[in-house]
């Protein structure tokens, strides 16, 4: 049975992580700032409380954690602003960067000491973070930190590897969740997770660092 942390748990993607990580029979942390009442019902552990962009925040999540082995570490928060050429919203931009990329980076430090050798890290990026895959502009703040967060995951590629702790670098579809309106175009949350932990459980050192569609496709960078 292995440990899971995922971060961003109380809805969508991350509440169906843990959904599908108790339902398998491995233990699902999950961390967010308030649980919501379906998250609850699960019956797991929940650390709440848990802003990723305050470093007091994270430290006393680290602490709380302190001993405890972490198997898999799912950096899942994240937030979408939609924010076009004519409407330049420069905070909004910012607080994308601090959530979507600097926060998954300031936890995956903190929780080192809990990954071992054999452990792996999932940053839940977004294909709209391809350079060569954008076709249509707009969406500057979510666009530019999700291309800063796959840069992070390509480092910590590099920096983990003599440690013996792969990274992935996941793209989850386009999901029918809250951030995307619930889009009738896009696939269920049920069905990104399984592809997600699949790529998960396909992950080794030797395909770390790679640029992953839920359903198996490489993307371009």
């Amino acid at each position: 049975m292995g440990t899971y942390l995922i971060t961003g748990a109380n809805r969508g993607i991350g509440y169906e992580y843990c959904r599908q990580i108790q339902r398998r029979g491995d233990c699902a942390i999950a961390v967010c700032r308030q649980p919501s009442s379906e998250l609850k019902k699960l019956g797991i552990q929940v650390e709440t409380g848990v802003n990723i962009t305050d470093a007091a925040s994270v430290s006393d999540l680290a602490q709380r954690l302190s001993g405890m082995a972490i198997d898999v570490l799912i950096n899942n928060a994240g937030i979408l602003h939609r924010v076009t050429l004519e409407d330049l919203d420069f905070d909004s931009i910012r607080q994308q960067f601090e959530v979507n990329a600097i926060g998954p980076l300031r936890v995956t430090q903190a929780l080192l000491p809990n990954l071992s050798p054999g452990a792996k890290v999932g940053l839940m990026t977004s294909r709209m973070g391809s350079i060569a895959d954008n076709t249509s502009g707009g969406s500057y703040g979510y666009r530019m930190s999700k291309v800063a967060l796959s840069m992070a995951g390509k480092s910590l590629a590099h920096d983990l590897k003599p440690r013996g702790i792969a990274v992935a670098i996941l793209h989850p579809g386009l999901v029918q969740t809250r951030m995307t309106g619930f889009t009738n175009s896009g696939i269920t949350p049920a069905e990104s997770v399984e592809g997600l932990l699949a790529r998960i459980d396909a992950l080794n050192l030797e395909n770390t660092g790679t640029f992953w569609h839920s359903n198996g496709e490489g993307l371009p960078w």
